[in-house]
């Protein structure tokens, strides 16, 4: 048995072979497995198998690529349904060839990684193993743990993606000390903190610098999501600036016993910035296995939660006051990074603040795919084109006009609770918001799997504007709960 950096020599001819027009045989092994801290699994809880399938949209990529197989595993199969509505999306000329070319190897087991229950199911492997067939093949990851790297050694696969020994790289204090070196602002703030007195500290060094701080946020090193974060307000509610002692007492009554336990292990204080403007915008970077870094996209994330710090969608592109700064910022992280040894797909996660004008601050780095990644997929595979840096567009190659999109994984109405998948996909049909391949715009769906848990799914809406895409999305929507009420879609 070969071991990962062994593994690894080989993943740039697979790699090479992975790009539009390719004839050459070879397989992608999509292992969309949450490998993640338990708080962050917890966040999720039976949902695992819906986010899975968000990443099916990636048969997609088949159309373009003849010559690639996708071996896609997951702990649910996702139902036959909504394997020929993404089929549908595609020029009926390619649709028998995507489908002879797509694979579903299903990996059950108890809620957690999918790639921990395939390492207890040998038959699964040992099918991924004869699908592969000696040909040229790579795993395409969610993100790289343990797990996935013993997957990998069981099938003799490379990984497109950054070694777990690299792992703290992403997490918040390295991140932080990343950005400096980078050049590229951060918030106010301090790595390495472990408990109450360190945060107490940096607090106080916050205050000094900026008396008029009105929140910090405390934040485990390895979490994402927004579990790990913790939001403490430094006044009361006229206005005024907790003394030091009260706060300390604030503080320690907001920390659980299990987040002190956690922080233990490391954590980052920050000033919650703000500004008559907020907005919470990411760029996605992909390393190449030689280390060539490329700016993917620009987003303004969309966060929920109690105190909004819960990712639950995003619009695309970012917004063009500062889309060019954040494409120049996560360039230079990604530079950094692919020194360090990082490959595959990245994003950094930035806040902006209007102050007169916008400022941008530099948060965090993930390691992995994300909730940008499944949106921007269905773009690039549905609507051909290239990303302009400095602008934010997305230029179609057949006509050279621009698209933009909204996506939410969280559109949900317990209503919608036990709707088959096909009905929701007609429901959306019927409204005229499918997606057109002659105008390259309308509705996708996906995690349509969720609905028989909690009436959840989520969509990405493609249009010509920002507003459009918003439209589309609202309006689908409104005909998903039409047809779930008995109404006309």
């Amino acid at each position: 048995m070969h071991t990962l950096d062994q593994l690894q020599t080989r993943l740039g001819e697979v790699w090479s072979l992975n790009q539009p027009g390719c004839t050459a045989a070879h397989v992608v092994v999509a292992l969309p497995s949450f490998s993640l801290a338990p708080s962050i699994l917890a966040h999720y809880g039976p949902r695992l198998g819906p986010l899975e399938h968000r990443y099916l949209v990636s048969m997609l990529m088949l159309a373009h690529i003849p010559g690639c197989e996708l071996v896609f595993v997951c702990s649910e199969d996702p139902g036959e349904e909504v394997i020929e509505y993404y089929a549908g999306l595609l020029p009926p000329a390619v649709r028998r060839s995507v489908l002879e070319r797509l694979h579903i190897v299903t990996a059950p087991g108890p809620p957690g990684p999918v790639a921990t229950a395939l390492l207890d199911n040998p038959a699964a492997l040992a099918r991924i193993a004869e699908l592969v067939g000696g040909r040229p093949a790579m795993i395409e990851p969610w993100n790289v743990t343990a797990s996935e790297v013993a997957v990998a050694e069981q099938l003799g696969l490379p990984i497109n993606g950054t070694s777990p020994e690299l792992w703290p790289i992403g997490f918040k204090s390295a991140g932080r000390k990343v950005f400096h070196e980078a050049g590229v602002p951060t918030p106010l703030g301090r790595e390495d903190v472990h408990d109450l007195a360190e945060i107490s500290s940096a607090v106080a060094r916050i205050r000094r610098t900026h008396p008029q701080a009105r929140a910090i946020v405390v934040k485990h090193d390895n979490s994402g999501a927004g579990d790990g974060n913790l939001v403490i307000d430094l006044q009361d509610a006229h206005g005024n600036a907790v003394p030091r002692a009260a706060l300390r007492r604030r503080i320690d009554r907001a920390m659980p016993e299990w987040y002190r336990v956690d922080l233990q292990a490391g954590g980052v204080v920050e000033e919650l910035v703000s500004g008559s403007a907020f907005t919470s915008p990411s760029a996605q970077v992909d390393i190449t296995p030689a280390g060539g870094v490329q700016v993917l996209s620009t987003h303004e994330q969309v966060l929920g939660g109690e105190r909004g710090q819960v990712y639950s969608g995003c619009h695309f592109p970012a917004n063009r006051a500062y889309t060019g700064l954040l494409a120049a910022h996560a360039q230079a992280v990604g530079e950094r990074l692919a020194e360090r040894g990082a490959r595959g797909r990245l994003a950094v996660d930035f806040v902006a603040i209007l102050r007169r004008r916008w400022k941008v601050f530099a948060i965090e780095v993930n390691l992995r795919k994300g909730g940008t990644t499944h949106p921007f997929t269905v773009l690039r595979h549905l609507v051909p084109g290239h990303f302009e840096p400095a602008t934010g567009d997305w230029v179609a190659t057949a006509d050279g006009t621009t698209r933009c999109y909204t996506s939410t994984d969280s559109l949900m109405d317990p209503a919608w609770t036990g709707l088959a998948p096909a009905t929701v996909i007609d429901a959306v049909r019927r409204a005229g918001l499918e997606f057109d391949r002659e105008t390259g715009t309308g509705v996708v769906l996906h995690m349509l799997s969720g609905l028989a848990i909690d009436g959840r799914c989520g969509l990405t809406a493609i249009a010509r504007s920002g507003s459009e895409a918003r439209d589309m999305a609202t309006h689908a929507g409104a005909a998903i709960t039409a047809r779930a009420v008995g109404g006309p879609a």
